[in-house]
């Protein structure tokens, strides 16, 4: 996947904005269970928020960078807990760019 502009990041951002955690990361950690359903989500969804609940600021980034790398996913926005990421289907794009 090509990096996303900035122009392309705001639009996602705004789209985001309505949309509630669909993926839940608590005190098991990053597992394989979970990757699996950010995985599915990603496919259904392309745009979705994750909540990590796991240790201080720089544990949750890691699991953050670690979920967007193993998705092959692109970090939109992180505030507090909740991080949206975005995944084009190349298959059935659901979202539009502009």
């Amino acid at each position: 996947m090509s990096a996303l502009t900035e122009k392309q990041k705001h639009h996602l951002r705004g789209l985001g904005h309505q949309l509630k955690p669909v993926v839940l990361i608590g005190a098991n950690g990053y597992t394989e269970a979970v990757r699996a359903e950010i995985d599915i989500a990603l496919t259904r969804h392309e745009l979705i928020k994750v909540r990590v609940s796991v240790g201080d600021r720089d544990l949750r980034d890691q699991a953050i960078a670690k979920l967007c790398e193993d998705a092959g996913a692109e970090l939109i926005q992180r505030i507090g807990h909740i991080a949206l990421i975005f995944r084009r289907n190349s298959d059935k794009p659901r979202v539009t760019l502009p």
